[in-house]
């Protein structure tokens, strides 16, 4: 196969539940506020999963939806990824569910645990695998229930998380300057406490005891979560920049993981770029992790601000702990 194959984005599609869950609701639950809320994280609202709805349910949606974007059948899929941190169940695997519940078998089909990176690492991973010529067309599908996980007694942490799904249809392409122009993974296990589950594992299995003391909760350092966070997405523009021969003027559009307004404004500000070329919807979503970019893009393409030969900038940084960044031509 032609060394030059790499993967093309040809579709995407995305799942929000139709619930919805304010800072308003949130004055009612815990001590804050509308201001407090809005002022520190951005946020507005978030979607919340309702009774029959899981991530997979929101996968198989958002995927459905990138498949008729991408004009294609779930049959001429050769591979499915499910970037995820809130599965279904321990095992089998979302992927493995989506792939049930479109009725075709015998591809490989797997979820990544990167947290908020998840969904530029599945990229980063589909992009090898069509690059190889191993595989033609690649499902990658971010899918959170963040809020299925959200201790509701926690002020500092439940304010911030939301539901969704976004996917991508990826497909090989030997065309010069289009498609993923370059990817970057990192991770750093030695700060695997700032945001973490502590409970439900092999190393602390589900009791009595841990449901009690809420350890099947997400916990989570905010204040050192907000530096990692800052350095690392100023260090992956920088780096997607430099790597790929960029400035800012280059580039039409950053989709960062939607982690906190303040975060992403004080990054892109460090690193040259205005305001307008950042593309921020965490005031109506709230953190969606693995989702939030591939969401961030839907609704840009939507807005007219990913046409034809856009330059768009992914930069996401998250749980493990992890961080990553791409380049990404449409």
């Amino acid at each position: 196969m032609p060394e030059s194959l790499h993967a093309a984005m040809v579709g995407l599609g995305v799942a929000v539940p139709d619930r919805v869950l304010t800072n308003a609701d949130f004055e009612k639950i815990v001590d804050t506020s509308d201001e407090w809320i809005t002022k520190r994280t951005g946020i507005k609202q978030r979607h919340v999963v309702s009774d029959g709805e899981s991530t997979a349910t929101l996968a198989v949606a958002a995927a459905r939806s990138a498949l008729a974007d991408a004009g294609i059948e779930a049959a001429e899929l050769d591979m499915i990824i499910c970037a995820t941190i809130t599965p279904e169940m321990i095992f089998p695997s979302v992927a493995c569910l989506m792939q049930n519940e479109f009725g075709v078998s015998g591809m490989p089909a797997f979820d990544i645990s990167a947290a908020c990176s998840g969904f530029v690492y599945g990229l980063a991973l589909a992009d090898k695998f069509i690059a190889t010529g191993t595989y033609r067309r690649v499902l990658v599908v971010g899918a959170e229930t963040l809020t299925r996980f959200t201790d509701y007694t926690d002020r500092g942490s439940c304010i911030i998380f939301g539901d969704a799904a976004g996917a991508a249809v990826l497909e090989a392409t030997d065309q010069a300057g289009r498609g993923l122009l370059y990817t970057d993974l990192h991770a750093n296990g030695g700060g695997w406490d700032l945001i973490h589950i502590p409970d439900g594992g092999s190393r602390s299995p589900t009791s009595h005891q841990t449901v009690d003391d809420h350890g099947h909760f997400i916990k989570m350092r905010g204040r050192d979560v907000y530096k990692f966070a800052v350095e690392k997405m100023q260090w992956l523009l920088g780096d997607c920049l430099e790597q790929c021969g960029l400035s800012a003027a280059d580039v039409d559009l950053v989709v960062p993981h939607q982690v906190n307004s303040r975060i992403i404004e004080s990054a892109a500000a460090k690193s040259g770029f205005p305001r307008e070329k950042v593309y921020v919807n965490i005031d109506r979503y709230g953190n969606t992790s693995a989702a939030s970019i591939p969401l961030a893009m839907w609704e840009a393409r939507q807005a007219g601000r990913l046409p034809e030969g856009a330059t768009a900038l992914l930069v996401a940084f998250g749980a493990g702990l992890t961080w990553a960044g791409a380049v990404l031509r449409i």
